[in-house]
C-alpha cells in the first residue's frame, strides 16, 4: 500500500481507502462488512469513510459494529463522518452550530469510537453563517472529538471564506475537502481548486473514481439487474446514464477499453490508475458491495506503473475534456 500526507497535514492515509456510501447499510450487512473491512485493513488501507447521511445512520452503524467486532486497534485507522443531513426536523438539517455538535456525538455512538479522525461539511449551508461553522467546527476539534475537519463539494470560494475566518478569528482551518473526481468529472478539482493545493495544502478524499460505475464497462451492453442503478433510491443514477450526456461518455468508454486491453488490465484498473496519478489527490475512496469487487480494486496498486505519462496522454486525447483555465496536472 502507498501512504500519502492529506494535504499539508502531518496524517497519511492509504491512497485506495473504503468508503460505505450505497453499500452498508443497504447492500452490506454486518457480516458482510467484517468481510470487506478486515480485507481492506490486511490490505493497508487505514482510512475508513461514512456519513450521518448514509442509510440515516445505519451506515455508521454497521460499520462501528464491524469495527468493534473485529477489534481493530484505534490507532491504526482513520474513520470519518459528515454531517448535514440528518433528519427531517429544522435541528437536524444543515451545518449550524447545533447540528454540528450534536450530528458528531450521534456519530461517535454508531461508529463506537471516542473521536473522528475526520469530519466533514457534507455541503455548503447557504443559512448558516460561514462563521459559525468554523467555529463549531473548532470547538470540536478544541474538545478532542474531532482531529480534522474538512468539508465535501464545497466551491473554492466558500473553501477559501472558511480560511480566512478561521485566520481573522484564530481558528482551525478545514485541511481537506471531499469532491467528486473521474474522466468525466474534471473541471472543479482539476481548475478550481488549483489554487487551494497551491496556497492552503488542501487534502483530497475523491469519490466516485469510476463515475458510479460507468468507468467499469459494466454498462456497455446495458445496466445489469443487481446493479447500484437499480436500487430504490437511487433512480437518478440511471436517469444520468440513459441521458444524451450519459451515452456519449459510454462511448468514450469503449473507446477507452483497447488501451486497457493493450496494457492487459480492467476499464476499473485504468479508471483507478488515472485518479491515483494526479499528485493532489490524498486518497481514493473505493465502494464494494461484494468482497470480490474490493480484491480486484485493490490490485490497481500493482498495475499503476502500467499507466504511465503515454498512457496517460492516449487517455486525454480519447475523454476530450482537459479543463480550461489553470493547466491540468501533470503538465
Amino acid at each position: 500500500m502507498e501512504y500519502r500526507r492529506l494535504g499539508k497535514s502531518g496524517l497519511k492515509v492509504s491512497a485506495l481507502s473504503l468508503g460505505s456510501w450505497v453499500t452498508f447499510g443497504k447492500q452490506v450487512d454486518l457480516n458482510d462488512a467484517k468481510s470487506l473491512l478486515q480485507t481492506a485493513y490486511d490490505a493497508g488501507i487505514n482510512f475508513f469513510d461514512n456519513a450521518e447521511g448514509y442509510e440515516a445512520g445505519e451506515s455508521e452503524k454497521i460499520m462501528g459494529d464491524a469495527i468493534n467486532a473485529l477489534g481493530l486497534p484505534r490507532d491504526t485507522f482513520a474513520v470519518s463522518s459528515k454531517v448535514f443531513w440528518g433528519g427531517d426536523k429544522p435541528t437536524q438539517l444543515g451545518l449550524s452550530a447545533k447540528h454540528v455538535r450534536d450530528a458528531c456525538d450521534a456519530a461517535l455512538k454508531r461508529l463506537k469510537v471516542d473521536y473522528l479522525d475526520l469530519f466533514f461539511c457534507h455541503r455548503p449551508d447557504v443559512d448558516t453563517p460561514v462563521e459559525e461553522t468554523v467555529r463549531a467546527m473548532h470547538n470540536l476539534v478544541q474538545q478532542g472529538k474531532v482531529m480534522y475537519w474538512g468539508t465535501s463539494e464545497w466551491s473554492a470560494q466558500q473553501i477559501t471564506e472558511a480560511h480566512a475566518v478561521a485566520r481573522r478569528e484564530h481558528l482551525t482551518p478545514p485541511t481537506m475537502e471531499q469532491p467528486q473526481y473521474n474522466m468525466f468529472h474534471r473541471d472543479r478539482f482539476e481548475a478550481e481548486y488549483r489554487p487551494l493545493y497551491e496556497h492552503y495544502g488542501l487534502g483530497t478524499t475523491i469519490w466516485s473514481p469510476l463515475a458510479s460505475g460507468i468507468l467499469t464497462g459494466k454498462y456497455l451492453d446495458g445496466i445489469p439487474e443487481d446493479s447500484r442503478m437499480n436500487l430504490p433510491g437511487y433512480e437518478w443514477l440511471k436517469d444520468a446514464l440513459l441521458s444524451e450526456e450519459g451515452q456519449a461518455r459510454l462511448e468514450k468508454v469503449r473507446q477507452l477499453k483497447p488501451v486497457a486491453d493493450e496494457l492487459d488490465i480492467s476499464l476499473t484498473h485504468l479508471a483507478l490508475a488515472w485518479c491515483l496519478n494526479n499528485p493532489n489527490v490524498s486518497t481514493v475512496i473505493l465502494g464494494a458491495s461484494r468482497l470480490s469487487q474490493l480484491q480486484d480494486n485493490l490490485r490497481t496498486l500493482d498495475i499503476l506503473d502500467r499507466v504511465d505519462a503515454a498512457v496517460m496522454e492516449r487517455i486525454e486525447h480519447i475523454l476530450g475534456n482537459t479543463p480550461t483555465g489553470p493547466e491540468r496536472f501533470g503538465q
